[in-house]
């Protein structure tokens, strides 16, 4: 299906600048994953900063190998590249382009992105990169001013709420094929190269979790408490075992991330009753979401219809993660909860422009465990799950 993948990027700009004046910065300095999607647009791996003036476009600052294919691929015409080879220290660029928008006493004040996070390519800026700044900047103010980035971005235009549509597409893409191709025997890294080569065709631009790309879990691996992160390995697949296929791809920055669940014949009456408690457990989740509801409710409610059907202990009390752009949300919302730095599980879900992804972890006492991944999109009525790939646990064999 065709889309509307454009996005108004000047406009995004003009609303951060709008609140960059609110808080009285004299520039932004970016130095997140989620940042420089945002702002630029583009794929932007190497350690990269982009600087947001109070008026006029942003640069953007990344590893001199990069920053001409960074220029190509931007909607922006200032990328400037940093390293040994002539660019110069990455902190001495970047530094030196503040200072120009700073007034001429140096006292002007710099949004800066501080902060902790589980997810290990956030972007923070570090301690060693933040006392470079101060001590060329001496007269400069540096405050954390992450709030900006998290609530404007937290609203997905339509076009992006397209580019998720069409990841979740390649993903069922991945999924179709390792239904059509798979033998008893394979390995999880085949499983995940049958993917991976079937959402390349489709268009993913990258295998994006940083928790191995595609990740295949099968027998007592679809088991580990909490869930885990399941790198695919070289185990093979044996009848009567489960197999979990957890795919991610990226179309435009976008990502696509959907799990889906197998039981390897010959199925067990016991394997398809706990298949079925796992099945109703995720079609009470996504019954859940809609405006209004919160993380907190969410949970509270599965939980509890859980409890009442004697399978609360089987969950995992986890529902949903964050999920944007390059980079990722990985949680949801602005810094504003009782933990800092983690999603506050009061934060209140509004219909149309809201992305999250719902999750379903189970892991019965048989060593059996089961996972649901899907980008879902609140809608006035409830909630749209943007990946196809048909809600069951699959037999195969």
């Amino acid at each position: 299906m065709d889309y509307d993948y454009s996005v108004d990027c000047r406009k995004r700009v003009k609303r951060i600048q709008e609140k960059m004046e609110e808080w009285g910065l004299s520039a932004y300095l970016g130095s997140r994953l989620r940042t420089i999607s945002y702002v630029g647009d583009v794929f932007c791996p190497w350690r990269s900063f982009v600087i947001i003036p109070k008026d006029g476009e942003p640069t953007i600052f990344t590893f001199i190998i990069d920053a001409e294919r960074v220029k190509d691929e931007s909607w922006l015409d200032d990328v400037r590249g940093y390293g040994p080879l002539g660019g110069g220290h990455q902190m001495d660029v970047v530094s030196d382009a503040l200072q120009e928008l700073l007034p001429e006493t140096g006292k002007g004040k710099i949004g800066v992105e501080l902060g902790m996070s589980n997810y290990l390519p956030e972007g923070y800026l570090t301690t060693e990169e933040l006392a470079a700044l101060k001590s060329k900047l001496p007269n400069a103010e540096f405050v954390n001013a992450i709030e900006i980035i998290d609530e404007l971005s937290m609203y997905k235009e339509p076009g992006v709420v397209n580019r998720f549509r069409k990841a979740s597409e390649i993903v069922d893409a991945g999924h179709a094929a390792v239904m059509e191709e798979f033998e008893v025997g394979m390995t999880e890294t085949e499983i995940a190269g049958i993917a991976e080569r079937a959402m390349r065709r489709e268009g993913s631009e990258w295998a994006w979790s940083f928790t191995g790309g595609n990740e295949i879990a099968s027998g007592y691996r679809t088991a580990y408490p909490m869930g885990a992160c399941t790198p695919a390995t070289r185990r093979k697949t044996r009848r009567g075992e489960p197999l979990m296929v957890d795919l991610h791809a990226m179309f435009m920055l976008a990502l696509g991330d959907h799990a889906h669940n197998y039981l390897i014949t010959p199925v067990s009456r016991r394997q398809r009753e706990l298949a079925e408690y796992f099945i109703d457990t995720v079609n009470r989740v996504i019954d859940l979401y809609e405006p209004g509801a919160t993380p907190a409710r969410i949970a509270d409610g599965v939980l509890s219809w859980a409890e009442k059907r004697g399978i609360a202990q089987y969950l995992i009390p986890g529902f949903e993660h964050g999920i944007g752009l390059m980079g990722d949300e990985w949680r949801i919302g602005v810094n504003n909860g009782p933990m800092p730095y983690w999603t506050n599980p009061d934060h209140v879900y509004e219909p149309g422009q809201m992305v999250i992804c719902a999750v379903q972890m189970m892991v019965p006492e048989e060593k059996i465990g089961f996972r649901y991944e899907a980008p879902i999109v609140i809608t006035k009525d409830g909630c749209e799950v943007l990946a196809k790939t048909p809600l069951e646990v699959t037999e195969l064999g």
